[in-house]
């Protein structure tokens, strides 16, 4: 397997200071898209209450910019190989740090969904270029699993210094400030990238097909939006004919990669064994890893009642769990093999969705906390060896398609995972909370706690706490599901993965 396969050449092809200071720009897309979705989940009540979002204009902002980079990624990884991958991450850098600003200064749903489509737009440039410099930078497998385990690492930082600043931003500013951390972030990044980074074309790479990149949208955002709307609405015929429109543009994207003489997207690196199980791992890793997320940073402002700044410390013990994780899992896969490392991380993982499920509206922030520290630990070996599997597996002069395989396998899992999760915790608050409450209040939480503040106190107390009853039970339906998810993927590790050697070592 190329991606762990020794090489004689690996002394003159290892990392010297410049590479890994240039690891160190490459981490910066990566710290702000980890920061941006940590505080966004944070600013979800303030949010909400300013601009009056229905429930699945709510979802639509949290998830649309990743629907966007998921149907993107792949015809932007295709585009870094033909334009220069430095190129295309500093024009994509600039074009973020603008569409964040338009973010921040949003005046209503439509705007603010607008900007973040924008965006995922620009973000979708990002991804690619990132990992596949990666893999140009470090050639020798051991230092590329370091890496990429540092990559992964600057992941977790965001997510741990996402709450704090967002918490502290949240407490004197409006909630557009969270995406302004988008502005200082990408300047340095255009400021350092063309001291630091090389510049990589592939001769030869594959054209650029408007056709098929509307075909990847197309499938991408219809299916989403059925997967999305299913829970709530039921197989109403306009979900139905979604999901029918999105599997049919699917396949015809993919009967046009198999015809074309130079396809955007070479379908024969799903023959490889590691790469496909590594990459079906990231996804539904992905899903429940961000939809558990989002329920957890609700439960701690909207269940236990605490200040965006309080919860966001409170999420600390998660975000340092997922840093030790991602650190720890390319040293063990040294010595073990990366599947055996995956499936006892999501084993662990599944322990952690099991307290989640026992959470109850009076016990306090320690079970949900203790949980999903205990989710981020186990899914981190997933996405830190995972990501590694799929970079290293492909040629070089495949690197950034295999490259946006691997992100759009997880920002489609994200995206999915709060879309899918919270449309099912949806229907199971509203199924909890039944007919007999204030309109507004059988939507979201959010809006019963804004309903209970109008009404006399029993009542609005009464109506808050059944409310929070309902959110919780929505919680454990989902952490449930979660847990059979992790608990599936433990198994799809062992056995997809168990031909891929420790790191360095020939396969047997």
């Amino acid at each position: 397997m190329c991606a762990h396969a020794p090489s004689a050449s690996s002394a003159s092809s290892s990392a010297g200071p410049r590479q890994w200071a240039g690891l160190a720009v490459l981490a910066l897309p990566t710290l702000l898209l980890s920061l941006d979705a940590s505080v966004l989940h944070l600013a979800v009540p303030q949010l909400g209450a300013d601009l009056a979002p229905g429930p699945t204009q709510m979802l639509w902002i949290i998830d649309v910019y990743g629907f966007v980079i998921a149907g993107l990624l792949v015809p932007m990884g295709v585009l870094g190989d033909r334009v220069g991958r430095r190129r295309l991450l500093t024009v994509g850098a600039a074009a973020f740090g603008a569409a964040s600003v338009a973010a921040a200064c949003s005046t209503g749903p439509e705007m603010l969904i607008a900007a973040r489509t924008l965006m995922g737009v620009a973000g979708a440039t990002l991804m690619p270029s990132t990992l596949s410099l990666i893999g140009t930078m470090f050639r020798d497998p051991r230092q590329r699993g370091l890496a990429v385990g540092l990559w992964a690492l600057t992941f977790s930082a965001g997510f741990a210094l996402g709450p704090v600043v967002g918490g502290v931003m949240l407490r004197h500013l409006w909630w557009g400030s969270v995406f302004l951390l988008a502005v200082p972030v990408m300047g340095l990044l255009l400021v350092a990238a063309p001291f630091l980074l090389p510049e990589h074309r592939v001769p030869g790479a594959g054209r650029l097909d408007p056709a098929a990149v509307a075909l990847s949208l197309a499938t991408t955002l219809p299916i989403t939006y059925g997967v999305k709307e299913l829970p709530v609405q039921g197989p109403r015929p306009a979900v139905v004919a979604a999901v029918v429109l999105g599997v049919v543009a699917g396949a015809a994207f993919v009967r046009r990669q198999r015809r074309s003489p130079a396809p955007m997207l070479d379908l024969r690196l799903f023959r490889d064994r590691a790469l496909t199980g590594a990459l079906t791992i990231l996804l539904f890793g992905a899903a429940v890893g961000g939809g558990i997320y989002l329920f957890a940073a609700q439960y701690l402002q909207l269940v236990q009642g605490l200040s965006p700044l309080t919860a966001g410390l409170w999420l600390l013990p998660a975000a340092a769990a997922l840093g030790v994780g991602s650190l720890v899992a390319p040293i063990a896969a040294r010595r073990l093999r990366p599947g055996h490392v995956v499936a006892a991380g999501l084993v662990v993982a599944a322990a952690g969705f099991l307290l989640l499920a026992q959470a109850d509206a009076v016990w306090g922030p320690p079970p949900v906390v203790a949980g999903l520290a205990l989710v981020f630990l186990g899914s981190s070996p997933a996405t830190a060896l995972g990501t590694d599997l799929v970079v290293g597996s492909a040629p070089q002069d495949k690197a950034g398609a295999a490259s946006a395989l691997g992100e759009t396998s997880t920002e489609l899992g994200v995206a999915l995972g709060v879309a899918v999760l919270g449309s099912a915790g949806t229907a199971v608050y509203r199924d909890r909370l039944g007919e007999a409450v204030p309109a507004d209040a059988r939507d979201t939480l959010a809006g019963a706690v804004s309903a209970a503040e109008r009404l006399p106190a029993p009542v609005g107390d009464r109506l808050l706490a059944s409310a929070r009853d309902a959110f919780t039970a929505g919680m454990a339906a989902a952490a449930l599901t979660c847990l059979v998810i992790a608990l599936v993927l433990a198994v799809v590790a062992a056995r997809a993965l168990r031909h891929v050697p420790p790191a360095g070592r020939p396969e047997r």
